[in-house]
């Protein structure tokens, strides 16, 4: 394994760090305007930010805007859906992880890979732990967000999946400009589907819910998004994805110390559980690591 020299390990702490408070500044957004309305705008910024950077593939076009489509409009249409719905950031937190043993058995499944006992055992112990958490007395009652969450996190790993099939012949900020562009038609549609009040939240909308989106924006998908992505072509996977286990910790502590909530001891557990899974899987087969939100 390459180790990373500190300024970079640095900066893969930074990105945790960004992404952990993504959950907080989503929990903020999401509470002033509706969750796919809020995802919505938030792709149609990066769209606006990335379109310098869009170029077409002949050959490949069709299968890389399904992959788009999921791991982006859908996948975040449903995390935050998850999110407006479930009180607590540090569940949402562990419960996205999942992303990385769906993604492991969607690459059985599709790629036709196989596993070994090690890695049935971080899969097996992070589905555990989010369960855990899950039948919590307190947490029960508000199961359908982790659901949501959840359903997010395969959602995700469907897309990813998918980019592992194209290779790397994209780099990162034109993946991330399509992954844009590919979610607009997806979450407009649903917002105006699903939800109501859109015009009315913008313009009650306090100046920290338009902080809490231009951070989604600017700070988790163009500086941690597109900085993770850079780390990983700049050295081996095996040495940046067991890292990123560190974004749930932060986002715990962030909803301790910002937002109030209790470390009770089935969270503690169930995290414990999931990201000891998730960081066996990584270190099995880092390509399976998801990132971020």
């Amino acid at each position: 394994m390459t180790h990373l020299p500190p300024r970079h390990l640095a900066f893969l702490v930074l990105i945790n760090l960004i992404w952990g408070f993504n959950l907080i500044a989503s929990k903020v957004g999401v509470a002033e305007f509706p969750p796919v309305f809020f995802t919505a705008m938030r792709f149609t910024l990066l769209a606006a930010c990335l379109t310098p950077f869009l170029r077409w593939h002949r050959g490949m076009m069709q299968q890389l805007l399904v992959a788009a489509a999921l791991s982006g409009g859908l996948q975040f249409a449903l995390l935050f859906l998850g999110v407006k719905l479930t009180p607590e950031v540090g569940a949402v937190a562990i419960a996205t992880q999942l992303g990385v043993p769906f993604t492991t058995l969607m690459s059985i499944v599709v790629l036709g890979e196989v596993i070994r006992w090690r890695r049935g055992l971080g899969i097996a112990l992070a589905f555990a732990g989010v369960a855990v958490i899950a039948l919590r007395g307190e947490m029960f009652a508000h199961r359908a967000g982790l659901a949501l969450v959840a359903a997010s996190a395969f959602v995700g790993s469907l897309g990813l999946v998918a980019v592992k099939r194209l290779g790397t012949r994209l780099a990162a900020l034109e993946m991330q400009a399509w992954f844009a562009f590919a979610a607009l038609p997806v979450l407009w549609t649903l917002s105006l589907l699903l939800e109501q009040g859109q015009w009315a939240a913008v313009r009650a909308a306090s100046p920290r819910a338009w902080q809490a989106l231009a951070y989604t924006v600017l700070m988790s998908s163009l500086i941690a998004h597109s900085g993770y992505y850079w780390l990983v072509r700049r050295y081996p996977v095996s040495s940046v994805t067991p890292l990123t286990t560190l974004s749930p910790v932060f986002s715990i502590t962030f909803g301790v110390l910002l937002l109030g909530e209790s470390l009770s001891p089935q969270l503690l557990l169930g995290g414990a559980l999931t990201l000891v899974g998730v960081t066996i899987i990584a270190l099995r087969d880092p390509s399976a690591a998801d990132t971020g939100s």
